[in-house]
């Protein structure tokens, strides 16, 4: 089995341990022994992978994006999966989103406080910051889309 291929298993395995093996045949309709077939490494199974919408359903129950973001990486893409996990589910406007914006840069000068108090960024607190960072870029593109939305 190629590199390619072998990786896509390991997600796969992933992807069903995540959800829990019972739980994934019930999602799937397959059986145990079918979903093992899909990440397995044996030579006899080199050429078995999981059909997309069994990686659909799987993936929607195990929220997070394991096979896909194998399958992006293997094509050299970026799959950028958003965790926000909002209280208020409402669209809210811009006044939302100012707030949310408010809100997103005092958490990314917090971190960069504590991450600066000794002198220096650590590789842990870098990601940190990208990330908060990351958080902030969203906010600021679901605002100009609001924007957008009532400027027309």
């Amino acid at each position: 089995m190629d590199a390619a291929g072998n990786y896509l298993k390991k997600h796969t395995e992933a992807l069903v341990k995540a959800v829990g093996i019972e739980a994934a045949c019930d999602v799937t309709g397959k059986s145990k022994a079918t979903l093992g077939r899909y990440y397995s490494d044996h030579d006899e199974h080199a050429d078995r992978f999981m059909p997309i919408d069994a990686v659909v359903a799987l993936e929607i129950a195990a929220g997070y994006p394991h096979v896909t973001q194998a399958l992006a990486e293997l094509s050299g893409a970026h799959l950028d999966y958003d965790e926000r996990r909002p209280n208020d589910t409402s669209k809210g406007g811009v006044n939302a989103d100012v707030i949310a914006l408010s809100q997103r840069f005092a958490m990314l000068m917090g971190e960069y406080q504590q991450s600066i108090a000794d002198g220096k960024i650590t590789v842990n607190e870098a990601k940190r910051l990208l990330k908060e960072t990351t958080m902030l870029q969203q906010v600021l593109v679901d605002m100009k889309l609001h924007l957008e939305d009532e400027s027309v």
